[in-house]
């Protein structure tokens, strides 16, 4: 797989893939885990996550500016892996308000106190990945600079099979993020269901959203006293108390599996000091450059970086709808793997581990695909793939759209609070596990085409002195779609959700068609 690409790709990869495992353990539950802990609505933990998703990436630019300026690429990732272990640490101790009370009746106090403990925990995450994030990718993307250069003095043919293995460097770049994205969403959900069994629980998605809403009206609802059955065989004479236990012990089980995270963290540090050495040293190779320039070579690379500037900005256009509504797994796919799907034997969070599961298993059969057009003198160029994907995306919510609209699903909200006996009368049932692995196959095809391929344009048109900032501008971007996804659990609880569904699927045919309309212009720029 790593044969004639950089020796430093292997060791960049493995620094990404413990970094990723920690953080996609965190990522799988945090929407949910805001909602069971803290008796949040959908909406308000979705804004909560889409402002923290969105910091993670805003914060790319602050740590891809630090990296240009002090051209110290290895320090700022180290000590974005440090942050990001700090903030893990804080979220791993569990802690819980001494009152009773729901978060919705006391309005303050202990409880918003750990909330916005949780919070700024969280912003040690966004920033420790913004130092971390882009970084490793713009180096990534200089090793490919100087493989291309090297090629470049065996002449035309060695430089044409060089960069064509940039697109693939980053494809396998991407699965190693993705190995530590697949094992991780099982960490939580299992560390969760052994302390519920130690305590003489049994894990039910519906039954914290349940308890905050007895602890608020104290009205014991026919699906209250449903679910609670199937949850404990211990009679409760007081209610009040069943519910603060069954909360609390819920969330430590998450608590828990943060340690992991930090374990992670510490890991990818250690990989990323004892092989940073062999990673490019931009400092040097940027003097250099700067120092062999004329005045007319001067004007014509701002001509030249301008127009790579606006072909750069272009598809970032782009690409802040797909993450909007690819960033859907953690929210409003995240809530209908909760309410619509069957998840007795699963929890919901573990079903985020199909785009991982998918991208490990198709990445090589996209690469072959790829690389036999290319040898057949057929290459499918970076933009076009990009579009490509858009539309593919857009086919997996076509597909639950129809799927909703077809088994007659009301809104989340409306569903959430029928009981069992209703949902049968109103000839309603809840989806099949194939629907989820169907949908997340789509997503994952269309992430291929767009994301580890979106890097490697950035890496492309990136002036040599902005690499850093660059690569934090894509993320940029990607905090900008992420800012809004939010907008999925909102759609999902005040719409039939095939409507949810309709609207994303519009976003991704509409950004394709513009897509397919600058093709030809960014075909010439990066040529």
């Amino acid at each position: 797989m790593f044969k004639g690409h950089p020796k430093g790709l292997l060791a960049a990869a493995l620094s990404n893939m413990g970094e990723r495992f920690g953080y996609y353990i965190m990522n799988a539950v945090l929407l949910l885990f805001l909602v069971s802990k803290f008796g949040l609505s959908d909406t308000t933990a979705g804004i909560i996550y889409s402002v923290f998703y969105c910091g993670i990436y805003v914060l790319s630019l602050v740590g891809g500016a630090i990296a240009d300026k002090t051209q110290n690429y290895n320090k700022t990732i180290q000590w974005g892996l440090i942050i990001m272990a700090a903030g893990y640490v804080a979220l791993a101790v569990p802690l819980f308000s001494k009152s009773t009370d729901s978060i919705i009746l006391d309005g303050g106090g202990e409880w918003w106190g750990i909330l916005v403990f949780t919070c700024l925990a969280l912003f040690c995450i966004a920033f420790g990945n913004g130092l971390f994030k882009g970084n490793l990718q713009a180096i990534v993307g200089k090793m490919y600079d100087e493989f291309e250069a090297e090629a470049a003095k065996r002449g035309p043919e060695a430089l044409k099979i060089a960069k064509d293995k940039r697109d693939s460097g980053f494809q396998i770049f991407y699965v190693f993020i993705n190995i530590g994205g697949l094992i991780a969403p099982f960490v939580a959900p299992l560390l969760r269901e052994w302390w519920l069994n130690v305590h003489g629980f049994v894990y039910n998605a519906d039954m914290p959203a349940l308890c905050h809403q007895y602890l608020a009206d104290g009205i014991e609802t026919a699906k209250f006293a449903e679910t609670m059955a199937l949850v404990t065989n211990t009679a409760y004479d007081n209610l009040t108390q069943f519910c603060s236990q069954y909360i609390e012990v819920f969330n430590t089980g998450i608590h828990f599996s943060f340690f992991a995270s930090v374990a992670a963290m510490l890991i990818s540090l250690a990989i990323f000091i004892a092989t940073k050495h062999i990673f490019p040293q931009p400092a040097k190779k940027v003097q250099a450059a700067t120092e062999a320039y004329t005045e007319e070579e001067k004007k014509a690379m701002a001509k030249e970086i301008k127009q790579r500037l606006y072909a750069l900005f272009a598809v970032l256009g782009i690409a802040i709808f797909f993450w909007l509504s690819f960033h859907q797994n953690g929210q409003s796919l995240s809530v209908f793997a909760r309410d619509f799907v069957q998840t007795d034997s699963v929890a919901p969070e573990i079903w985020q581990a199909l785009n991982p599961g998918f991208v490990i298993i198709l990445t090589p059969v996209i690469m072959f695909i790829f690389g036999a057009l290319s040898a057949k003198g057929k290459s499918i160029s970076t933009p076009r793939k990009i579009a490509i994907g858009m539309f593919i995306a857009g086919l997996a919510y076509l597909f639950l759209m129809i799927y909703s609209y077809v088994c007659g699903y009301p809104s989340g909200e409306e569903f959430r609070s029928l009981s069992t006996e209703q949902m049968n009368s109103m000839g309603l049932a809840k989806a099949g596990p194939w629907v989820l692995i169907v949908t997340y196959f789509f997503l994952t095809v269309a992430e291929l085409f767009i994301s580890p391929l979106g890097l490697s344009f950035v890496s492309k048109v990136a002036p040599r002195h902005m690499v850093g900032l660059c690569q934090g501008l894509w993320l940029g971007a990607t905090a900008i779609g992420n800012l809004f996804i939010f907008i999925g659990p909102l759609m999902y609880n005040a719409w039939p959700i095939w409507i949810c569904w309709t609207v994303f699927f519009v976003i991704c045919l509409i950004s394709m068609g513009i897509m397919l309309s600058m093709v030809k212009w960014l075909e010439r720029v990066t040529a």
